[in-house]
């Protein structure tokens, strides 16, 4: 079932980019940052017209833009919703993002949105399902949509583990991944997994030459258990746990383009970007032996 859709080249040197925030657009736009990208959620951005889809083309001059969709509910029952797939191409033919992701996750069911990215259970029927949405979507769009993996919070029973089901969705409709490292951060501790062994065998399966683009966000401990389940929250700094593993996953994938998410407790710019300095700096760190293979 794989998709005849258009996959980006690969940037020869990955940068790392911020989730774009109506508070720093001027910010961003008299920053001047080399290799900054922004990455939006697309629903944010659907109207008509108006001041922020004005900003938005205005930075779409000058920056790369990754599109992170939050609303196509592709692990429901339902199929995507058509016209909210008219939305996306609308956008996407206005500022032309350089990546399209989606979730693993669910948001909708008979015509009832939940704001929320909703658990799916890892089924051979559900796999069946969501790698047929998922080639709809990439169909609709006329390009690999990258595929998230999901923060969890409780042991649904499974018949095949998160990390087959994702290769499995890779195999059959051609699409990418986005690694959220913080996610599987979250779902190592809540799940308890091993750090080192568990988070090994799941890198291992997955098809890492798929990975497109790494997340990076903070989390925090849940206000009634405490450190004994973490939620992902996007409303701390990324903690050291999570830039260790990052570095773990980036010596396995090499450089990819790297995101640092904050959608809640919303940091001064200058705060942020030095987050994305941090980030950007392992990048290089990885970078600088390809490009001297490449000049040699």
């Amino acid at each position: 079932m794989t998709s005849a859709v258009s996959v980006p080249s690969a940037n020869p040197v990955p940068s790392a980019g911020i989730g774009l925030k109506p508070e720093h657009y001027r910010p961003v736009l008299e920053a001047q940052v080399d290799g900054l990208w922004l990455e939006i959620h697309p629903e944010n951005y659907m109207e008509a017209g108006g001041p922020r889809l004005d900003w938005l083309t205005v930075l779409a001059e000058t920056h790369d833009l990754s599109f992170h969709g939050v609303g196509l509910s592709l692990g429901g029952v339902d199929r995507p919703d058509p016209d909210h797939l008219k939305r996306w191409t609308r956008l996407m033919e206005r500022v032309n993002p350089v990546r399209v992701s989606e979730h693993l996750a669910w948001s909708a069911h008979a015509g009832v949105f939940f704001n929320d990215l909703l658990p799916v259970q890892m089924t051979r029927r559900a796999l069946d399902r969501f790698a047929d949405h998922v080639d709809i979507m990439q169909q609709a769009l006329g390009r690999q949509v990258l595929i998230e993996n999901p923060s969890r919070y409780i042991d649904l029973p499974e018949e095949l583990p998160e990390a087959e089901f994702l290769a499995e969705t890779v195999e059959r409709t051609g699409c990418g991944l986005l690694l959220d490292v913080n996610n599987l951060y979250v779902t190592a501790r809540n799940m308890g997994w091993d750090l080192v062994d568990d988070i090994n065998t799941y890198l291992a399966t997955l098809p890492l030459k798929a990975v497109g683009e790494l997340h990076l966000a903070g989390h925090e401990a849940d206000s009634q258990l405490g450190e004994a389940l973490l939620v992902d929250t996007h409303g701390a700094p990324v903690p050291d746990p999570v830039w260790s593993l990052c570095a773990r996953v980036l010596a396995r994938t090499g450089p990819k383009p790297v995101l640092i998410e904050r959608d809640n407790d919303i940091p001064s710019f200058d705060a942020l970007l030095s987050e994305r300095d941090r980030a950007q700096s392992l990048l290089d760190m990885l970078s600088e032996p390809l490009m001297g293979r490449r000049h040699a």
